[in-house]
């Protein structure tokens, strides 16, 4: 998460099973949990996202302060700080608004390509186009080393995902009845891939599976970019109407070719020119991005 504290300090997970209580307050709500012994910073706003990651705004910039004993009252975090016994902490909103820049590096970013299967195929507009684009997306991630998430829903009455598109590679593909992505074994597959602070989605259909997928995401702290020329619905309006409402809430729409550009970031990048010939192989114009 891009939450900033005013005091700093990153602090590192202590070697060691021990586990700490503390108390975790945010606006009106405290609840008790416990961290690892030396815990610090970082594991501290994971722990904050996931105990009230839904009334979190993430578009705005936080202090997270300690409760001192000598002082009677919260002061900011010391720089440094490890948890090595029994505190209580809270995360306090600051009123600057904070801008999401959509910023992408491979070393923070997941592609998740939600739900492209075979049953979909005829229901789907411009489904041949957002297949075209995931596969060139894929493609992309492999080149560049970003870790690729894959779900499936009811695959057994809604197929695999198409033949077009190659997961080799693909850190995860799991079936799903949910219709978010946001599965406990993504979750898990998340805390495996250190620093990841952006997810790049895509797939079917936009204002169910790809809209709660990234609702879920944002709450728990991520960045989403969608990708419009690689996500669609059986209805146009569906799919504009979703897209709107994901754009007010911060989620960033955006289009493949800037994706993958925005990764490289420089002509002088050693996988710019691969990157570039996927660009060329682009699929014709099919009027998707118009209905944005």
């Amino acid at each position: 998460a891009e939450t900033a504290a005013a005091a700093g300090g990153g602090g590192s997970l202590a070697t060691g099973g021990s586990s700490v209580p503390v108390l975790f307050c945010f606006s009106v709500f405290a609840r008790p949990s416990t961290v690892p012994h030396g815990a610090g910073y970082e594991l501290l706003i994971q722990k904050f996202l996931s105990l009230y990651g839904d009334q979190i705004d993430m578009h705005r910039k936080f202090v997270v302060q300690l409760f001192a004993e000598e002082w009677s009252q919260y002061i900011d975090l010391p720089k440094g700080f490890l948890v090595s016994e029994r505190c209580k902490v809270r995360l306090v909103p600051l009123q600057i608004q904070m801008t999401t820049l959509g910023n992408l590096t491979p070393s923070s970013t997941v592609f998740f390509c939600c739900d492209m299967q075979e049953r979909f195929r005829p229901a789907i507009k411009y489904f041949g186009d957002i297949i075209s684009v995931g596969q060139r997306l894929l493609q992309g991630a492999r080149l560049l080393g970003i870790p690729v998430i894959v779900t499936e829903q009811y695959p057994k009455g809604l197929g695999s995902t198409v033949q077009e598109i190659d997961l080799t590679g693909a850190k995860l593909v799991l079936p799903k009845t949910k219709f978010s992505m946001v599965l406990p074994e993504v979750e898990a597959a998340l805390a495996e891939i250190p620093g990841v602070r952006s997810v790049v989605l895509f797939g079917v259909e936009t204002h169910v599976c790809i809209q709660q997928t990234a609702l879920e995401l944002i709450g728990r702290g991520l960045e989403v970019h969608i990708v419009a020329d690689a996500t669609s619905s059986r209805s146009m309006m569906d799919r504009m109407f979703a897209l709107e409402r994901l754009a007010r809430t911060g989620i960033i729409v955006t289009t493949s070719e800037a994706i993958l550009l925005q990764l490289v970031a420089d002509k002088e990048h050693p996988k710019f020119k691969e990157i570039q010939n996927l660009i060329k192989a682009s699929a014709p114009e099919s009027g998707l991005l118009s209905k944005v």
